[in-house]
């Protein structure tokens, strides 16, 4: 117990840093601003000052942390694919737009670009607002500005900014279309159980998913496979935090952190539906094309039976808690034991962040390690 103890006070002395002495470090830039700060939360309340004052248990304030730096990442990668090829507007800003990979993605769907922007700014709002409800709640909030320092794209478009998140060498694990296809395995029963990939080739190298040059836009079916790779790329990442949410809720000690994980987790499970549903475009002819490039091959299938069958988009029945149990519909995994540290293996087995410094995997490994220590009704 002692030594749990040292480790965590020394992590605390770490995040501690990290969170206040780095911040003085971080660039401001237009986006950047939306990316590294809180705000005041409750400002113009109509709480009393009792309510206002309350303190959260280490256990809690260590999940939001967690979840707010989740959301810093994906904020980040979101500003990404709007400034290239969503809707240019004040909420996400940054951008100019870039037509011929926001013709690629509107292939999939006519509103792709719409669907982009408004995932952008939803989680923009998560991360702001768990940063102010910390912050109201006499916590730290989270700033990842000091790691903003990996090239992004130059093709005519992006801001040029520094950048948190890496979405140019991606390698991506679709097995999650499968596992919520069958009716016969759930991860949180058997976590040895195995999930045939959607796409096997994604899974095999390292794509990008945005146009790195102006090079990148031609020809027709490279740019198309570039888009299909971010299709899929924003589905496996929304499929995490439509897991993440419900697995750290199991934890959390007060009512009002509970309700803050139930609320915003729905939100990811919606853009976990609606992305699902864009992937099954690039895997149904003509956009399920073969990258003459580098040989990514997004396989037709329309008519693949009900385990792959791109239409499929309600998660099937499947064994629950128990096997004894009669099927249900739900999200998979839910198994809370690790999620942190687990949602973390998984962005970094991307490539996500690749490129990214030792101190910034330190920092975002006492965050995992903070809030899988949370336990429900224990701990200040």
């Amino acid at each position: 117990m002692k030594d749990a103890q040292k480790g965590s006070k020394a992590r605390a002395g770490r995040r501690s840093f990290l969170t206040k002495g780095l911040a003085a470090a971080g660039a401001a830039t237009t986006a950047g601003a939306f990316l590294g700060h809180g705000l005041s939360a409750f400002a113009d309340d109509e709480r009393g000052p009792e309510e206002k004052s309350g303190r959260l248990t280490h256990g809690d304030a260590a999940l939001l942390r967690f979840a707010a730096a989740a959301e810093v990442i994906e904020s980040d990668f979101w500003l990404q694919y709007n400034e290239l090829g969503g809707i240019q507007d004040s909420e996400a800003p940054g951008g100019s737009g870039n037509p011929a990979y926001t013709a690629a993605l509107n292939n999939l769907d006519e509103d792709m670009n719409v669907y982009i922007h408004d995932n952008t700014d939803d989680e923009i709002s998560h991360f702001t607002f768990l940063n102010a409800y910390l912050e109201s709640k006499g916590a730290d909030p989270v700033d990842l500005e000091p790691f903003r320092t990996l090239p992004g794209s130059t093709a005519t478009g992006s801001s040029g900014m520094p950048r948190i998140t890496n979405l140019m060498k991606l390698t991506l694990d679709t097995s999650w279309w499968t596992r919520y296809r069958t009716d016969a395995q759930n991860p949180d029963l058997d976590p040895t159980a195995t999930f045939p990939q959607a796409v096997p080739g994604l899974s095999k190298g390292k794509f990008t998913a945005i146009p790195r040059t102006d090079a990148d836009l031609s020809p027709d079916a490279h740019i198309q496979a570039i888009a299909n790779t971010a299709a899929f790329h924003f589905a496996t990442i929304e499929q995490g935090g439509n897991s993440l949410y419900p697995s750290m809720a199991q934890r959390a000690t007060d009512v009002e952190v509970l309700r803050i994980l139930i609320s915003i987790g729905p939100t990811e499970t919606m853009h976990f539906q609606t992305w699902q549903d864009k992937a099954g475009h690039a895997v149904s002819p003509p956009f399920n094309v073969t990258d003459p490039t580098n040989g990514l091959t997004f396989p037709d299938l329309s008519e693949a039976g009900e385990l792959l069958t791109n239409n499929l988009i309600m998660p099937e029945p499947c064994p629950f808690l128990s096997q004894k149990l009669p099927k249900c519909s739900i999200i998979r995994p839910t198994e809370t034991r690790g999620i942190a540290m687990g949602v973390l293996k998984f962005l970094t087995d991307m490539g996500l962040f690749i490129g990214q410094s030792k101190e910034f995997f330190e920092f975002m490994r006492d965050l995992a390690e903070d809030a899988d220590e949370a336990r429900r009704g224990f701990g200040q």
